[in-house]
């Protein structure tokens, strides 16, 4: 390399000497934290929340799918930590940025945490230091947005720090793929920066992909995420169509998906959850707009998608009359409330929502999830609710039970011998067998 800050840099990942800062402790950048302390660099977790860096460094996981162990490959290194003191970010050479990226009321990208983010690093930022920005975001935030905070200090992108975007592909509680078997996506500022960001991530995870710059990058991420929304939300409104059609749903994904070519399978739920697929199409939506360039098909998607919390509770509302009963002052029973399967991960879970609408309608609800006992306070909503057993005494006073989360270890069985209704989303009685309730597929 001609530019000797690069070379310095290039050599120090090198040799595994290069301080590895990850600001944002959560579900990406947990895992990409102990990733590089595998790897043998030493590492500075940077987090706002005091109580997530106190269990860190004691060798707790906070997130269940992430176990204790794991962290202890932070703590077992005495030249790694997790910190609440962001002055030490001069200490590291490469910063790799894990915050949110949420949407505002309006439904537009709030950019809060990446600028207030930015421009900490910003008033600390040394020459020889390499800038990764991980979280999800619209084309052109990074040699936009990120650039022009990062360069106010006088320092030359390219030259004196260097600068690139790799998306995060974390899917939390995939037993298959974690952080180090993901091939990432890698694009920088110019040809250094680029080479710099591969040659770091080459140390931790299988492949690096390279693309042509920032903004190829960012828009990679978003065309994942689109393209898992617009298959959801055509299986999503496919459910509805079929079902008054008389025709089930699932039996038909799972026939189509004998096919060995031309098919991928989605399936139905009673929303999208998680931070990616029900935010990241609207970044790009956003985006769009200032080219004048409509959106129709990803904003049909989303339409269809966010309707799905108000059919569930149509069709519990429909199946409720049908036994000569209102949803008004129903006791009713939602299994599950986490955005997927077998996590403790609530951002943006539709089950929320549905406890929303049920509320409006003067049901009396409560829940069951055993990964989540009690609901925290989200930006949202502020349920004060905690997970009720699975007992058949308790289940006898429930008028019906909405199945939002599948998890395993549920006795589903058990549920549908008990409770005399089953709105069930995720086609988790199928396995049940025969039963006493009527199910009801939303």
């Amino acid at each position: 390399m001609k530019n000797k800050t690069a070379a310095r840099l290039f050599q120090k990942i090198e040799d595994r000497s290069a301080v590895i800062g990850v600001i944002g402790l959560g579900y990406v950048g947990l895992p990409l934290a102990i990733e590089f302390c595998r790897a043998g660099f030493p590492m500075i977790g940077f987090d706002l929340d005091a109580d997530k860096v106190k269990k860190i460094n004691t060798g707790k996981s906070y997130i269940r799918h992430i176990k204790s162990s794991q962290v202890k490959e932070i703590t077992s290194r005495a030249d790694s930590r997790a910190t609440t003191n962001f002055k030490l970010l001069p200490r590291t050479d490469a910063i790799l940025i894990c915050v949110p990226t949420p949407l505002n009321p309006h439904r537009e990208p709030d950019m809060s945490f990446i600028q207030s983010t930015v421009e900490t690093i910003s008033r600390h930022l040394r020459p020889g230091q390499l800038i990764i920005l991980e979280s999800t975001t619209y084309p052109g935030t990074t040699r936009g947005l990120v650039l022009r905070i990062l360069e106010e200090g006088g320092l030359k992108a390219g030259r004196d720090f260097f600068l690139a975007f790799s998306p995060e592909r974390e899917d939390p509680g995939n037993p298959v793929y974690s952080t180090s078997v993901i091939p990432k996506v890698v694009g920088g500022l110019t040809v250094t920066c680029l080479k710099l960001a591969r040659k770091l991530y080459d140390t931790v995870v299988i492949k690096t992909i390279p693309v042509s710059n920032p903004d190829a990058a960012e828009a990679t991420k978003l065309l994942e995420n689109i393209f898992r929304s617009v298959n959801i939300a055509l299986v999503n409104e496919l459910k509805i169509v079929f079902e008054e059609m008389g025709i089930n749903i699932w039996e038909v994904i799972a026939a189509a998906s004998s096919k060995p070519f031309g098919f991928m399978p989605f399936y139905p739920g009673p929303g999208l959850g998680g931070h990616c697929i029900p935010i990241d199409p609207f970044y790009l939506t956003w985006r769009a707009r200032e080219f004048n360039i409509p959106t129709r098909f990803i904003e049909l998607a989303g339409e269809i998608n966010t309707s799905m919390p108000e059919y569930v509770v149509s069709r519990l509302m429909k199946s409720l009359n049908d036994r000569k009963k209102s949803l008004k002052n129903s006791r009713i029973l939602l299994l599950g409330m986490a955005y997927k399967n077998n996590v403790d991960d609530m951002r943006e879970s539709p089950s929320l929502r549905l406890i929303e609408l049920l509320c409006l309608h003067q049901a009396r609800v409560e829940y069951h999830d055993p990964f989540i006992p009690s609901l925290p306070h989200t930006r949202k909503y502020r349920y004060r609710m905690r997970s009720i057993p699975l007992t058949p005494a308790r289940l006898r006073n429930f008028d019906a039970a909405i199945i939002a989360t599948a998890h395993d270890g549920i006795d589903y069985r058990l549920v549908g011998n008990t409770v005399p209704l089953i709105i069930d989303t995720r086609n988790a009685m199928a396995a049940a067998g025969k039963v006493k309730a009527r199910v009801v597929r939303a």
